[in-house]
């Protein structure tokens, strides 16, 4: 790399939709396990799925997403809506034969409304809950863009990621690691609450420190503070670290985000503040403003990420 040619990112092509929410197939769970630390008030886990014997076998790519159709019916008795999951396993699968796939699940368990009323994720504690054999309908391969590219050592990788936000990022990295990446820096900067929520730290404290470019930090927003004095979250780290910042400059660095909604609004503030605005595209922004004065509400309309940022939020 000269550092002076734009490298924009050829990606894969991939199938899609291969078993639709009209037809899904039913797999069994084979592993569940929580991932968080006991004394974390969070619960979450990681869940296995055997696709083997249907179209999902071998399919399933790191960057992907599965769908899970809850059974039963909602408020108004029409059937549960499908949920979408963020594959965790790559692409080769857990086993390594494409036959195991996994996903990263948080309970939802939450009070609102004015009588203090208890609300219950449905698919999140459905999956939850499941025991070991019982059966579940997917559907899928989702998703076309949020991929590592088809030749991922001509780059580097920026994953931010918040909560379960994870998912993805675990199954590149291994990915990564199976391919013996080594010209590629590459940066994890991990947002939790609290340092009980770390989720497959041991990964990324362990093996992936094999890939020679690999970078891993963790920002945990409820128990530290920056300098000024201000909660830390993972955007921070864009005018904080200069080691990443020097890697957002080169122009083969890809960006990926994954996690809470609005994270990217903040993202894309701190690459403006860096002068590293070309992540990004601006498309009929109001001419009275200049674009770090830009609501959220206004990013959301008038920004949009460029070919070397890919974005997974929810």
């Amino acid at each position: 790399m000269d550092g002076t040619v734009d490298i924009t990112p050829i990606m894969p092509k991939v199938e899609i939709n291969l078993c639709k929410a009209k037809a899904p197939v039913s797999v069994p769970l084979v592993g569940s396990k929580i991932i968080t630390a006991e004394s974390s008030p969070n619960f979450v886990r990681h869940v296995v799925f055997d696709v083997g014997g249907t179209p999902l076998e071998n399919k399933l790519l790191a960057g992907q997403s599965f769908g899970i159709v809850p059974p039963g019916t909602d408020a108004d008795g029409k059937p549960h809506k499908l949920r979408l999951y963020s594959i965790a396993s790559p692409s080769r699968g857990e086993n390594g034969a494409g036959r195991l796939v996994s996903t990263t699940v948080k309970r939802v368990l939450e009070e609102y409304g004015e009588y203090h009323r208890l609300y219950l994720g449905v698919a999140s504690n459905f999956l939850c809950d499941l025991k070991l054999g019982d059966m579940v309908q997917m559907t899928g391969p989702a998703g076309k863009r949020f991929l590592l590219p088809a030749e991922p050592d001509r780059h580097n990788y920026v994953f931010f990621a918040t909560g379960t936000g994870i998912a993805p990022f675990r199954a590149m990295v291994l990915d990564l690691l199976a391919q013996g990446v080594a010209n590629a820096r590459i940066h994890l900067i991990v947002g939790v609450p609290y340092r009980t929520d770390h989720l497959y730290h041991d990964l990324f404290t362990g093996p992936a420190r094999e890939l020679p470019g690999f970078r891993y930090r963790t920002v945990v927003s409820r128990e530290d503070r920056r300098m000024d004095g201000f909660k830390h979250y993972v955007h921070h780290e864009i005018s904080d670290n200069d080691e990443l910042r020097e890697t957002l400059s080169q122009p083969n660095t890809l960006i990926y985000v994954c996690g809470i909604k609005n994270m990217e609004f903040s993202i894309y503030r701190e690459l403006l503040k860096a002068g590293l605005d070309d992540y990004i595209t601006l498309r009929h922004a109001p001419e009275d403003k200049p674009p770090l004065a830009l609501s959220n509400e206004e990013f959301a309309r008038h920004v949009r990420p460029g070919p070397r940022m890919f974005l997974e939020v929810y």
